[in-house]
């Protein structure tokens, strides 16, 4: 009679022996889902990743140079140095030229109303990423389970002899998708807070250079 130890080196054989591939399909057809979800996990972070990138990236000058154009009077050359600079921080001051001559609180609440759509469209995304990491491992689990059921019902088909070859080939075929759920996930869920940090820091970076304009406004009524 087989042991379970030599039922278990003989399954770690095989899965030795098998290709990826074969793995892969051995899991079911719940690893498509996972390779789909694990497809838009890496679009999402590289799409994400390479925006917040392009968003934070901001002359370090900038603020300066409108400062001069603004006490200068130089209104129509600090619009145009915003639309050329295409940031977000830099849409928000553009807003708030437009609005040069309104109450100081209307200058705000349109400074406002742009951070608070370019943060969203910054956003653009994420809950997806979110919802792969919480997702992805519970449809792991659900393959796992699946396949020990699948495993117990073929075991019942064959008389009820608990035969320890087939339990244990069942079991490590039935443990595929939980090891690939938790490949998508966990990247997932890293990725997602790491992108979230990344948009707190542009989010207070958006926040100093409003403060800066607002005092670039005040400075001629100060004078």
């Amino acid at each position: 009679m087989i042991t379970f130890l030599q039922a278990a080196e003989v399954a770690a054989t095989e899965e030795a022996r098998m290709g990826l591939w074969e793995l892969f399909t051995k899991g079911g057809w719940l690893m498509w889902p996972l390779l789909i979800l694990g497809g838009v996990t890496i679009f999402i972070f590289v799409e994400r990743f390479l925006a917040i990138r392009k968003a934070s990236t901001l002359d370090m000058n900038f603020m300066n140079r409108i400062r001069d154009f603004i006490l200068d009077g130089k209104i129509a050359a600090a619009v145009d140095l915003c639309r050329k600079t295409d940031t977000p921080i830099a849409r928000m001051i553009e807003k708030g030229i437009e609005r040069l001559g309104r109450p100081m609180s209307d200058v705000q609440s349109a400074i406002e109303n742009v951070a608070n759509l370019e943060v969203s469209k910054l956003e653009n995304g994420l809950p997806s990423l979110a919802t792969i990491a919480g997702g992805a491992p519970m449809i792991g689990f659900l393959g796992t389970l699946l396949g020990m059921v699948q495993t117990f019902m073929d075991m019942s088909a064959a008389g009820g002899t608990v035969d320890m070859s087939l339990l244990a080939g069942g079991m490590y075929v039935a443990m595929v998708t939980t090891v690939a759920g938790l490949i998508v996930g966990i990247p997932a869920y890293f990725g997602y807070n790491y992108l979230v940090a990344r948009i707190e820091k542009l989010v207070f970076q958006m926040e100093a250079n409003s403060i800066a304009f607002m005092d670039i406004l005040n400075q001629p009524v100060q004078k």
